[in-house]
């Protein structure tokens, strides 16, 4: 089923115990995942990433709490459950009506719990969640924002959205940010408080830089519309600290895994965008690169200097270096 007739069977109480979710949108499912499983007092079991244990997690359903509250397990992994496992771990669920068990699927391959046949003998609802249309991201904004007592209206959070090229999930992280004011968030003030990396054209900006392609126009346009010089080498830095991350990660274990290096479900082309363009650079390089990266925020922040001259050094140096 769909987000909308999920939402429908949460209104009318109507849910199962048991959850597959699965999708584009990792938002959702972790938003939803937390809905359902936030229950007070609820004897919780969590997995994540390579910790599932299906021994230990059919225990769990299968044990009786000591205080007779609810066991809950949640499963969150980018690896499909052998489906024999999957089968006994609804079938335990649906034992006894007081469990819970929701299985957070992040994978691409969602051919398997996509079909209507996979859990037609069991209660489990398979949920797919599509990443949000515009207006949806803006409700779930303005829902989030109103919980956390900030003033934002959905003029701001488009704008918002706009700065994060569509990702919800930094954008509700933004949102902690604006609890400083006790008056309405303009745009002014999300310009003030977000860097923004997730804007398109500094992401493009920063994909010219590093295939060493002519970067000036660029430049001169993000400086335009109002781009601080010294946000642009943090952006920079920031880009090539995760760069560096993924670099490490792969040459230890073969492959990225986004959950481990940035601590949250990346969308795959984004995966393997920053992996490709990690193994391009050598180790040795990203200490050259983070070491004039810093020393030109350096220069930038002392007193009399042309902020753009040194900005425009800095990445011809950079391009050199790579």
């Amino acid at each position: 089923m769909y987000k909308n007739e999920f939402d429908n069977h949460i209104r009318n109480k109507t849910v199962s115990n048991s959850f597959v979710f699965f999708g584009e949108s990792h938002f959702l499912i972790d938003m939803y995942t937390k809905m359902l499983t936030n229950i007070e007092d609820a004897n919780i079991l969590n997995y994540y990433h390579d910790e599932y244990d299906f021994n230990s997690a059919k225990a769990h359903l299968s044990q009786g709490s000591l205080f007779g509250d609810r066991n809950i397990l949640v499963i969150k992994s980018e690896k499909k459950i052998p489906k024999k496992e999957l089968d006994t771990l609804l079938e335990l669920t649906h034992k006894n009506g007081d469990n819970i068990f929701v299985y957070a699927y992040y994978g691409s391959d969602h051919k398997s719990y996509n079909n209507a046949k996979s859990f037609a003998k069991t209660q489990t609802m398979n949920v797919r969640f599509f990443h949000p249309k515009e207006y949806e991201a803006q409700n779930l904004l303005s829902q989030i924002a109103h919980e956390k007592n900030v003033n934002i209206d959905k003029y701001t959070l488009s704008h918002l959205l706009k700065i994060h090229n569509g990702d919800i999930a930094l954008c509700a992280n933004e949102i902690d940010k604006f609890r400083i004011f006790d008056r309405e968030v303009t745009t002014k003030d999300v310009d003030a408080l977000v860097y923004g990396l997730g804007e398109i054209n500094l992401d493009d900006f920063t994909k010219k830089l590093l295939e060493k392609k002519d970067f000036k126009e660029d430049l001169q346009n993000i400086l335009e519309h109002g781009e601080d010089e010294i946000r642009i080498i943090s952006a920079l830095t920031s880009y090539l600290t995760q760069l560096y991350m993924f670099n490490i990660y792969i040459r230890i274990n073969g492959a990225p895994n986004a959950l481990e290096i940035l601590g949250y479900p990346a969308p795959k082309f984004v995966v393997e965008q920053k992996a490709a363009q990690a193994i391009k650079i050598k180790p040795a390089a990203f200490y050259r690169l983070h070491e004039l990266l810093l020393e030109s925020e350096l220069k930038m922040k002392s007193s009399h200097v042309d902020k753009s001259a040194i900005l425009l050094s800095t990445l011809i140096k950079l391009q050199k270096t790579l």
